[in-house]
């Protein structure tokens, strides 16, 4: 076959066309690839399969079939593996420092392997949190025509009750549970029910936490193919979703269609549009600004807050609404959601897709279920503006970050209980050190000081399991906090306290004011007396000297970028 006749074969020419290749198509070929394979597109398939954890574990099964759909369009997959750390797992725990650094190692891992092997397009299949952006900002990095794939939500636990009837749980409910037995709401054995229940097979969280706000995300940008992104993972469709999305990209480099054509600032907005009508993670506002900047779109911190005031939210999904992914998915998924929205006015339906088609094409092709109960009409939301919110104020002159859906508290003042580690706070809320109306400060968790920005879902779920505390207790770190997070809960406090920003100040005693409608932070301290205490403050030294850590620790920018590094 003619190389020049195949207009998709565009940047491995230089790896396996001609004489001077005949060593590197001799290595490929020891491995199983035909001199005719070699001659077609080369399409990079980058897995963040693992063991170690269901978010991932099938990506192998999904792999095989993208690749199946790669070949039935006339293109030859390559298929490589790069790193991933489950945040479920390692909450709680010192790993889950690890969790934000390893988006940008996902990142440049796959931007080093496609650059040293020439592919003419790629796949990123993703399933756990940094996972997904990671995957976009490479994509945004190499510019080939490429796309990334959500490996699909795990389907929802089943717990049975004592009345016969069947409960149905995510993980969510387990990490609240440990803050009910902790206090001794509930016993070993209901633990161990929760434990057994909640992750019946492989997928990612099947809330809308960060996976799935993510994904979401990724189909609203335009990056990921729309509806076929929301097929559970152990769906019967999912093998035929993964060929099609295989079949996409081979288009997608037939018509040179790359990602700086898709994701413009406008599909950045459209994003956010989703990740604010459906309750998701404050993860959201982090991983955009990231993406953002790799794909050289003018978007900050300060942004957020309009598009938030214009978003009603309209999605009942966990955790604070009633339903799962799947759930959305068969009530109609993002088709009926971008629908809903387009006909709002709210996002731009002109924005050009992987599929090639619009976003206002795709929305088109909505099917609603009837009576689904997930998503709701724009003219009657659950709130009348979106979920997310950005606050700034004495104690975060960069901002920081609150999801309003799923609690109704939009004012609070409380004294400061002030941790110096998650670990502390966490140790103080199971040793019932911890009152009503309390303000719990973490401190030195940030992309620096942490490093690597731990989330708190271990210290935010043992309070929501503790009724006293529940609806009554804030919590502030320049930290960041899982998707699966509810109540009143701020992270990214930005400057961070390792930079020496103002909640480095704080005091145990200080009393600090959370006003969401006013979009105010406000340590309730002279600022006269925040000079003073902030002049005699020393950073602390760092808590790791080599390694990843201390390389992340000293290019990582602050979490109001982003916490890109650099």
């Amino acid at each position: 076959m003619s190389n020049e006749l195949n207009p998709a074969k565009k940047y491995s020419k230089v790896l396996t066309e001609g004489p001077s290749r005949a060593a590197a198509r001799s290595y490929l070929r020891s491995v199983g690839f035909t001199k005719e394979d070699l001659h077609k597109p080369i399409i990079g398939i980058a897995n963040t399969w693992t063991e170690v954890g269901p978010c991932n574990f099938h990506l192998r099964q999904v792999a095989e079939a993208v690749k199946q759909g790669v070949r039935d369009a006339g293109g030859t997959p390559m298929e490589f593996n790069t790193i991933t750390v489950h945040d479920g797992i390692t909450m709680g725990t010192q790993g889950m420092k690890a969790s934000l650094v390893s988006r940008e190692v996902i990142a440049d891992s796959i931007e080093l392997v496609t650059r040293a092997n020439s592919f003419d397009g790629l796949v990123c299949i993703a399933g756990c949190d940094k996972n997904m952006p990671a995957a976009i900002m490479a994509l945004a990095r190499l510019d080939i025509p490429g796309l990334m794939l959500y490996g699909g939500s795990i389907a929802p636990g089943k717990l049975p009750q004592p009345d016969g009837t069947i409960k149905e749980i995510t993980i969510l409910q387990v990490f609240e549970g440990m803050g009910s037995h902790a206090a001794g709401k509930i016993t070993d054995d209901e633990l161990e029910a929760l434990e057994a229940a909640a992750c019946p097979g492989p997928g990612a969280c099947g809330g809308q936490f960060t996976a799935n706000t993510m994904a979401m995300a990724g189909e609203f940008l335009g990056i990921s193919p729309i509806q076929i992104t929301g097929v559970p993972a152990m769906s019967p469709d999912k093998a035929a979703a993964s060929r099609e999305a295989g079949r996409i990209v081979m288009d997608l480099a037939k018509n040179d269609l790359r990602p700086s054509k898709i994701v413009t600032r406008k599909a950045i907005e459209n994003a956010y549009v989703s990740a604010c009508a459906s309750g998701g993670s404050t993860n959201a506002v982090l991983h955009l600004l990231a993406i953002a900047r790799e794909f050289n779109i003018p978007f900050t911190i300060d942004d957020f807050n309009a598009i938030s005031d214009r978003t009603p939210h309209i999605c009942d999904l966990s955790p604070g609404g009633k339903y799962a992914a799947k759930d959305y998915q068969d009530a109609g998924g993002s088709r009926l959601l971008a629908k809903r929205l387009l006909d709002a006015g709210l996002i731009d339906g002109s924005q050009i897709t992987v599929t090639g088609k619009t976003l206002a094409e795709e929305a088109s092709a909505a099917v609603e279920t009837p009576n689904q109960a997930v998503i709701y009409p724009t003219e009657h939301p659950l709130k009348a503006t979106g979920g997310l919110v950005i606050l700034k104020g004495n104690l975060a002159p960069e901002g920081c970050v609150v999801k309003v859906a799923g609690h109704e508290r939009l004012f609070h003042e409380g004294v400061a209980r002030v941790f110096e580690s998650e670990d502390e706070c966490h140790a103080a809320v199971e040793a019932g050190k911890i009152n009503p109306n309390d303000v719990c400060v973490i401190r030195y968790e940030g992309p620096r000081g942490g490093p690597g920005m731990r989330e708190m879902l271990a210290v935010t779920a043992a309070i929501k399991g503790i009724p006293e505390l529940s609806e009554t207790v804030a919590l502030l770190t320049d930290g960041r906090f899982s998707g699966a997070t509810r109540g009143l809960m701020v992270g990214h406090v930005a400057p961070e306290a390792q930079l020496g920003g103002p909640i480095a100040a704080v005091h145990e005693g200080d009393t600090i004011t959370f006003d969401i409608p006013n979009r105010k932070l406000t340590l309730n301290v002279p600022e006269a007396e925040i000079t003073k205490r902030l002049a005699a403050w020393k950073a602390p030294e760092p808590r790791y000297k080599r390694g990843v850590f201390a390389k992340y620790v000293n290019t990582v920018s602050s979490a109001s970028e982003g916490a890109v590094t650099t």
